[in-house]
Parts: C-alpha cells; sequence; structure tokens
C-alpha cells in the first residue's frame, strides 16, 4: 500500500523554517493504530491525516475532508499548522479546484480559503480567564525562574495556561530564555495544564516594528517540548491580545528557533481568521 506524504513547512515563506508538518492522503481507511505508527516514525511534532468521507469524493474536485492530527505520541483535537499543511498539500499539490475547504475534525468543522499568497483557518476563538499565581507556581518557576510576570491567564477549553512577561522585556528576552520544558511534566501532574504558553507584547518603536505580540508555546505532556509555530495556541493569544490591545486586526510572531508569523482577524461570529504562508519541501510515498 502507497501512501502519497508530504513535508510542509508552515507559517513561513521559505524551507527551514516556520513549523513542519507531515500530511498523508488516504485513498481509504487506515487501521486506528497505524495512524500513530506513521505520525511517530514521520517524527515530526504533528502528522495529518486527510481522508475522503465519500466513496466518489476527489482530492482534485471535492470540497469536504476528514482530517485528523497525530503528534509522535497521541492523537490531538486540534492543529493550526497541520490544518494549514493538509490546505497547502490540497490546493498546490493535488490542485484542487474550490476556493474554500472545510475539514471535519475533533474541534468541528474547519474551513481554509485562498487569499494571494496565504492561507486562511477560520478557527475556533478560545476565552482566557485570570489565573490564580499559586495554583501553577511550580510550572511557572520551572519555566521561567524569575522572569517577572505581567499576567496570567488559563483557558479552560484547551487547557492551556498563558504566561505574559512584563512590558519591560524586549523581544530578546523571550526568545533567549532557557527553557527545559521536560520540567514541566514534574511541576505539573495534575491534568489542568496540557499545553504553556509565554507571551510579550510588541515593541511598536523598536527594530522589529509590526509585530502587535510574541510567543513560544511548549506542551512536554503531548511528547512536543516546544513547537515551532502554533495556530492552536494563537485561537487562544487572539482573544487575549485582542482585548489587551483593542485591536480586531494583528500581527503576531512565533519567537521559537525557526520562528514564523501569523496574520490574525478577529471575525464577528466568535471564531478567529489565522493567516500564513507555506514551503513544501518534501513529496513522496509511504510503503506500507
Amino acid at each position: 500500500m502507497q501512501i502519497p506524504t508530504f513535508t510542509v513547512d508552515a507559517f513561513t515563506d521559505r524551507p527551514f523554517s516556520g513549523n513542519p508538518a507531515a500530511v498523508c492522503l488516504l485513498e481509504s481507511d487506515l487501521n486506528e493504530d497505524v495512524h500513530q505508527k506513521i505520525a511517530a516514525e514521520m517524527n515530526l511534532s504533528e502528522t495529518a491525516f486527510i481522508r475522503k468521507l465519500q466513496p466518489g469524493d476527489d482530492f482534485t474536485k471535492s470540497s469536504c475532508f476528514g482530517l485528523r492530527w497525530f503528534t509522535p505520541a497521541n492523537e490531538v483535537p486540534l492543529c493550526g499548522h497541520a490544518t494549514l499543511a493538509a490546505a497547502a498539500v490540497l490546493f498546490h499539490i493535488q490542485k484542487n479546484t474550490n476556493a474554500v475547504l472545510t475539514f471535519v475534525t475533533l474541534s468541528g468543522e474547519l474551513k481554509a480559503r485562498r487569499m494571494e499568497d496565504h492561507i486562511v483557518l477560520d478557527l475556533p476563538l478560545y476565552l482566557t480567564y485570570p489565573q490564580v499565581l499559586q495554583e501553577v507556581e511550580d510550572l511557572i518557576k520551572a519555566a521561567i525562574g524569575d522572569v517577572v510576570v505581567q499576567d496570567l491567564r488559563y483557558s479552560p477549553d484547551t487547557k492551556k495556561l498563558l504566561v505574559r512577561l512584563s512590558d519591560a522585556y524586549e523581544r530578546s528576552v523571550l526568545e533567549e530564555l532557557q527553557v527545559n520544558a521536560q520540567r514541566f511534566l514534574s511541576a505539573e501532574k495534575t491534568g489542568k495544564v496540557k499545553g504553556l504558553i509565554l507571551t510579550l507584547k510588541g515593541d511598536s518603536s523598536g527594530k522589529h516594528k509590526g509585530h502587535d505580540f510574541y510567543s513560544r508555546y511548549f506542551a512536554p505532556w503531548y511528547g512536543v517540548p516546544e513547537d515551532p509555530v502554533t495556530g492552536s495556541a494563537h485561537a487562544v493569544l487572539s482573544s487575549y491580545w485582542s482585548e489587551q490591545l483593542g485591536k480586531k486586526e494583528m500581527l503576531a510572531f512565533q519567537c521559537s528557533r525557526r520562528g514564523g508569523e501569523l496574520k490574525i482577524s478577529l471575525r464577528n461570529d466568535g471564531r478567529v481568521d489565522i493567516a500564513g504562508q507555506i514551503a513544501i519541501v518534501l513529496k513522496g510515498n509511504l510503503t506500507l
């Protein structure tokens, strides 16, 4: 059995930056355990599986597909960058003729559309709520030591903890933080937190003008110590920074070693459009 498989760098326009995802096109159903074995073999933060929903469906002509995401360790309910990668394979390699694609996922229906040289994802927008420091103090200490925290929020829908660093810091402080994500696992065992976002307000006057906010994202609970560029984390960050900055259109940069840029637009229906570019770096077949 041959499965067409691709590696796509998402939220970037050049190879070897942004966030890489593997994308598999499934002509027929796979055994459940094989999804996880393939994801472990690909060994990227996510492997996306696109499947046909009806027997007569076609990767070039159909507009609605099933989509699942697996890390090397387990299946996850939402992954933005692998959805961007999946849409890129359908639009750019399969030459799908539709303007909008719909993916049926564990997080409901997600839409992806073309917009000039970007692909726009329509994602859920997740609200954050004030978080008491004492409950997560060990985790924050393990993550950033004595770095000053300006705000602390929690997203119950996604189990993500948002830690805003002091506005007194520059982007370089966030970039240069030495974070040992494996230490999070012993600091947070309750199951409350499954992802840690560090974020910082943008610098409108410095050399990195134009970005409204910066972030880094860690999910060792899912087997991902640091994720390079994270669409799902920005579904949380978008609601927080929109409220803080009084803006609905924002430009974000995730300060991982690979780095990536996301264009954000809050919609009137309580969802968020997150746009990014892609670079397709590998095309081939998995042989089972």
